[in-house]
């Protein structure tokens, strides 16, 4: 009979109760959010099943006649769509296309509405969508295990994808081999608290002030490597928490703060790994492969068995894969060998504060690299000096302009204009200057010698407004009339810049959104020039422009006056806009049309 009396032997994965024949187990969830099991002594008959089933208290005989040293794939999906849609490479998805074309089951974590995560299993392949992507969270899989063996029985094959402790209990479970199940199995660093998941979401609804209606881990809008959280509100809004960001982050991979006690000292480490096929991040790949450094993704594919080969297969020709070396894979995923070290000794007070601070508070209590704050500094500012000296290449002149526009006050803090050479600045007396990043003016990082010009002109009470850093190369032109306004909000999450070429012409308002991507030559301007005028009727010279959140203007597009471009937009090369384009639509033509819908894209 389990009797749990160390938390740290219990990895919750939930198969002692489905091999109860009582249903005498249930499960309770402690003050962590972790589930444990608990016994009806009422019901136990004390036949000792759960404990067979248990994979803490028995190792699965599979794992004894795995291969010692699997082989090793790098892989990525053929089709775009799917990577961008997937943790990694989405090897995954290949794997469950090849089983729901075989007529199969495929069985994985979801995320539930509430955003809880469960075990789930069906033959339907629209519920791809959902399982594909990590969840890094623990998943409840009650009734998961029982439902599988129902599959096998019938006679259907399947394929499961879970933890290795969750597919250590589902093997217990069954009991016997079934040759038409493929297991597959995750690298895992460590499950967090779902309860901590919960407060995480509390705080990203609170700070936007709208419930989520869709949340997306790592989405690859700004890279697979920047580990992002994409957030959809019942309000339209779109946030993104990078790994610069995440207060979750910061508390699991950080501070390893809110993990399940097991996963510090996790008993399924190692080789030869119980699953068929193991799949997870090929972090690193860059330095051993080339052509796999496009920061979308790419899956390091563990072959465990002969089983496992002869499945994966019948999915190669959905990916591109090369083999590679083992030591590669352990290199840049060391939780295949190692558990999650204990950084902190102060969990119980973590979990104390939990319900009584603001989740950005609790964090900040118990951020252990805040000791690294001031090196941080340190680094930030000496990474500042260098863009100067590198913008301004020491010339007398620019180191002038860059002083007298930002001001020392402004330049300690890391805001203000820098400068570079053949910048010509006319701002006057009485216009409004607010900074709260780094505006570069003229880069000349490709063309050194060049003596292309920049310019920018600032009328009598006209306001230019910088809400993060935004970098111009040389040869643009931005010039802000007598009373308008131009706010550029720059880098968040990535990084804001244009590219030589950039012409804006504001006379009432143009706002740029973070993130926004600028290629050569783009137009922007909100008037049609002052004092001119047609007898058409509503005509104005001047209307607002926005341009949304991680738009991306491509070369030669001109963005005319009225126009908003949504959020995540792409505007095609050389197309004029004078309509307004909705989120995440590209547009292309002249006049621009959208030509396509639900476009995501990184750069």
């Amino acid at each position: 009979m389990i009797e749990i009396k160390d938390k740290s032997q219990c990895t919750g994965c939930n198969a002692c109760g489905d091999a109860c024949p009582q249903n005498a187990i249930s499960f309770v969830t402690d003050a962590e959010g972790f589930w444990y099991p608990e016994i009806d002594s009422s019901l136990c008959t004390k036949c000792g099943i759960c404990d067979k089933t248990c994979p803490v208290i028995n190792e699965v005989s599979q794992k004894k006649t795995n291969y010692m040293e699997p082989k090793c794939y790098a892989g990525e999906h053929k089709s775009i769509d799917v990577v961008f849609s997937s943790t990694s490479g989405g090897m995954f998805s290949a794997l469950a296309d090849v089983m729901y074309g075989e007529g199969g089951y495929v069985g994985g974590a979801v995320h539930n509405e509430d955003f809880s995560v469960s075990h789930f299993i069906s033959k339907d392949r629209k519920d791809l969508a959902r399982l594909r992507r990590s969840k890094d969270l623990q998943s409840n899989a009650e009734g998961f295990y029982a439902k599988v063996r129902e599959i096998l029985e019938s006679g259907s094959k399947a394929l499961v994808c879970g933890l290795p402790c969750q597919i250590s209990g589902l093997l217990n479970y069954l009991g016997k081999e079934y040759t038409n199940l493929i297991t597959v199995d995750l690298i895992c660093a460590g499950v967090n608290s779902p309860k901590v998941w919960r407060r995480y979401l509390d705080y990203i609804e609170e700070i936007n002030g709208s419930a989520i209606v869709y949340t997306e881990n790592k989405s690859k809008e700004f890279g697979w490597r920047n580990l992002t959280q994409k957030f959809v509100f019942e309000n339209g809004e779109e946030y993104f928490d990078t790994q610069k960001t995440s207060l979750f982050i910061k508390g699991y991979i950080g501070s390893h703060l809110f993990c399940r006690p097991s996963c510090y000292d996790c008993r399924f480490k190692g080789f030869p790994r119980t699953a068929d096929i193991t799949i997870g991040d090929f972090w690193g790949i860059e330095k051993h492969r080339k052509g796999y450094d496009s920061d979308m993704g790419t899956s390091v594919i563990l072959i465990n068995n002969d089983k496992g080969a002869r499945f994966f297969e019948t999915a190669r020709k959905r990916i591109k894969c090369e083999e590679n070396d083992l030591k590669c894979a352990v290199e840049g995923n060391p939780s295949l060998l190692r558990s999650m070290s204990v950084l902190s000794d102060k969990r119980k007070e973590f979990f104390g504060d939990l319900d009584r601070l603001r989740f950005d508070d609790l964090i900040a209590k118990y951020d252990t690299s805040k000791d690294h704050r001031f090196k941080n500094r340190i680094k930030r500012s000496l990474k500042f000096n260098l863009h100067i000296i590198r913008v301004t290449r020491l010339s007398p002149i620019a180191l002038f302009q860059t002083l007298r526009y930002s001001g020392i006050r402004n330049l300690t803090k890391g805001k203000g204009i820098v400068c570079g050479t053949n910048c010509h600045i006319n701002i006057d007396r009485s216009a409004k200057l607010e900074f709260d990043g780094i505006f570069t003016l003229g880069r000349k990082d490709k063309f050194k010698r060049s003596k292309a010009e920049s310019n920018l002109y600032i009328g009598k009470n006209a306001a230019l407004k910088i809400g993060g850093n935004f970098e111009l190369d040389a040869n643009n032109e931005i010039v802000i009339f007598e009373g308008a306004e131009l706010i550029i909000h720059g880098a968040k999450n990535w990084y804001s810049d244009a590219n030589s070429g950039l012409r804006i012409v504001c006379g009432q308002k143009i706002e740029i959104m973070n993130d926004v991507g600028i290629g050569r030559n783009v137009t922007i301007r909100d008037t049609n020039g002052l004092g001119h005028y047609l007898n058409t009727a509503g005509y104005r010279p001047s209307r607002p422009v926005s341009i949304g959140e991680k738009a991306w203007l491509c070369e030669s597009s001109s963005i005319m006056p009225g126009v908003k471009i949504g959020r995540g937009a792409v505007v095609g090369a050389y197309s004029l806009v004078t309509r307004s384009i909705p989120d995440h639509a590209m547009a292309s033509g002249s006049p621009a049309e959208v030509v396509q819908e639900n476009v995501l894209w990184k750069w």
